[in-house]
């Protein structure tokens, strides 16, 4: 059986120029600078191209979450 998820966890991002605060999950924390490593950025480098894409009616932490899914669904 899988433990419950904790709370989310605040991060600073700077998109920009801007800081802005993100809450994720640890583990939603942990795949994203995984993500960011293996493609060579930083966590605000994919958290600017992440928001770029996202629909303005979805919050960054949101887009971030359906990213890292997205990523590892297609994932070979």
């Amino acid at each position: 059986m899988s433990r419950a998820p904790e709370r989310p966890v605040k991060h600073s991002l700077t998109l920009r120029g801007h800081r802005t605060s993100v809450s994720l999950e640890a583990e939603f924390w942990t795949a994203f600078r995984d993500i960011a490593t293996a493609r060579d950025l930083t966590i605000n480098a994919l958290a600017i191209e992440i928001d770029e894409q996202r629909q303005t009616t979805i919050g960054l932490a949101s887009a971030i979450r359906v990213y890292i899914l997205n990523h590892y669904k297609n994932a070979p």
